[in-house]
C-alpha cells in the first residue's frame, strides 16, 4: 500500500510540471525552478534593445566597419604625407656637406701682364757703359734691389726681363713668369724679371741712376720721352713727386720709382718677394 501512494504521488508531480514544486526546492530540492523558455521574436526584441551597448566592433554594421576603415587609412595616408614633409624639408636645410675629395694644393695665379714699353734689341752687348762693366758673375758686395713702374697715358707698361743680361739669354717659366738666369754676362744694373725690380749688384757700394739704367737698356729717358713714349713726364720717388730730371733719380734699396708719360698717376704700392 505504501509503495502504490509513492508511485502515485511521483505520477501526479510529474503531471503538474516544475511550476507546481514548492519555491527554492527544484528537482529533489536541489535548486530553483527554471525559467520559462523565451520565443524567438521575444530574443531578437531584446536584442534590439541592448545592441547599442554590448555589441562590440566585429558586430557593428558593414557601413559603419567600412567607414571607420576609411577614417584609419585617411589618418595614415596624412601621417606618411606630414613625415615625407618633414623629412624633405630638414633634407634641404640642414643636409650634410661631403668630405671634400683631396685635390693638390692650388698654385697662384699670376696677374696678367701689360704691354712692355719696349725690347731689348738696342740694349748693352758687353761693353761697359757710363763706367759699369758687365761680368760673368754678378756681384755682391753691394746688393739691392728698387722697382719702376711706367704708365702711358694712364695705361700701365712693363719693364722686359733680361735688361743688363746680354744674349745669348737662358729663361726659365715660373709660378711668376719667366726668369732670365743666365746670360753672356750681368751689368751691376739688370733685371731677371718682368715685373719691373731692378737688381744692383756692384762689386763697390757706389751711387747708381736711373739714366743709367736706360743707358744699359738702350732707351731715351728725358722730362718728355720714357723710351719710345713721348709727352710730359711726371716722376714720383717712394708716392712723393720728384720736380727733377728723371735721369738724376738715385736708386735706392727698395726705392719705388713711378714714370707717368702724357698723364698723372696716383703712385702705385709694390710688395718686394721675400729675400729681396
Amino acid at each position: 500500500m505504501c509503495h502504490a501512494a509513492r508511485r502515485a504521488a511521483s505520477l501526479l508531480l510529474v503531471a503538474k510540471g516544475p511550476s507546481a514544486s514548492p519555491a527554492g526546492s527544484g528537482r529533489g530540492g536541489r535548486g530553483p525552478e527554471r525559467p520559462a523558455p523565451r520565443s524567438a521574436s521575444r530574443r531578437k526584441r531584446e536584442r534590439r534593445k541592448t545592441g547599442a551597448t554590448t555589441r562590440g566592433p566585429s558586430h557593428q554594421p558593414f557601413w559603419r566597419r567600412r567607414r571607420t576603415l576609411a577614417g584609419a587609412a585617411t589618418a595614415a595616408v596624412a601621417a606618411v604625407v606630414v613625415i615625407v614633409v618633414v623629412l624633405a624639408t630638414r633634407g634641404t636645410g640642414t643636409s650634410a656637406k661631403p668630405n671634400p675629395s683631396p685635390t693638390t694644393a692650388p698654385t697662384a695665379t699670376p696677374a696678367p701682364t701689360p704691354p712692355s714699353l719696349a725690347g731689348l734689341s738696342g740694349g748693352g752687348g758687353g761693353q761697359t757703359i757710363d763706367g759699369i762693366q758687365c761680368q760673368a758673375q754678378e756681384q755682391v758686395v753691394y746688393h739691392i734691389h728698387a722697382h719702376l713702374a711706367i704708365f702711358v697715358n694712364g695705361s700701365p707698361r712693363s719693364v722686359p726681363e733680361g735688361i743688363g743680361i746680354p744674349p745669348p739669354r737662358r729663361t726659365v717659366d715660373t709660378d711668376e713668369g719667366p726668369f732670365v738666369e743666365a746670360g753672356k754676362c750681368y751689368y751691376w744694373l739688370h733685371a731677371h724679371t718682368g715685373d719691373g725690380i731692378i737688381h744692383i749688384e756692384s762689386p763697390t757700394q757706389s751711387t747708381y741712376t736711373l739714366g743709367q739704367y736706360f743707358d744699359i737698356w738702350g732707351e731715351p729717358l728725358s722730362t718728355t720721352q720714357v723710351g719710345p713714349a713721348t709727352g710730359t713726364v711726371i716722376a714720383y720717388v717712394n708716392g712723393q713727386k720728384f720736380t727733377g730730371d728723371p735721369r738724376s733719380i738715385t736708386l735706392t734699396a727698395h726705392g719705388l720709382i713711378q714714370l707717368d708719360v702724357g698723364q698723372d698717376v696716383f703712385p702705385t704700392s709694390f710688395a718686394f718677394p721675400p729675400g729681396l
